[in-house]
């Protein structure tokens, strides 16, 4: 009887075992930060928010310096006109001054807009290969190494496999 208990046991002890490795997931990780700076995609778009960025700056320079040259004028002739003239041309200051304002805050709006439609296509294409990659080498799952938030990554490094599949 006491040996019927040890061999239950021991095959209770097996199975256990049996399930608990067949249970065990298959985990790889990928810097999605390094993939997407490798992408052609990204470099371009990078090039498209360059552009974009010095349009702007070459914009606001230039009214900066028209608002520069209204300013300095204006205190030149600032004794020889009356009051109310000097009044009226510090609140026309004041409105040349709220526009350079606003004109470059919709500028860093259009630019984090542009970013934003630049990139979303570019990380949804990146997560798609990820998906596909991973799956066809039978990964249940994927971690984000670029987010510094892994403590070990002794598993599957997926970066080369992708980028190849990325043709880069």
């Amino acid at each position: 009887m006491k040996h019927l208990k040890s061999i239950l046991f021991a095959t209770a002890l097996c199975i256990g075992m049996a399930s608990f490795v067949g249970a065990q997931s298959k985990i790889a990780h990928i810097n999605t930060q390094e993939l997407i700076k490798a992408m052609p995609e990204m470099k371009e778009a990078q090039n498209q928010l360059e552009t974009l960025s010095k349009t702007y700056q070459t914009e606001l320079q230039s009214l900066g310096a028209e608002f520069q040259k209204k300013v300095e004028l204006y205190d030149k002739e600032a004794a020889t006109k009356t009051k109310e003239e000097n009044t009226n041309r510090a609140k026309e200051v004041q409105t040349m001054e709220q526009s350079i304002r606003e004109y470059q805050a919709k500028a860093q709006q259009d630019l984090q807009k542009k970013e934003f439609d630049l990139l979303k296509p570019i990380t949804e294409k990146a997560k798609a290969k990820i998906l596909e990659v991973a799956r066809a080498q039978g990964f249940d799952y994927v971690l984000d190494s670029s987010q510094g938030v892994t403590i070990m990554a002794d598993g599957k490094d997926l970066l080369e496999d992708v980028k190849k599949s990325l043709g880069i």
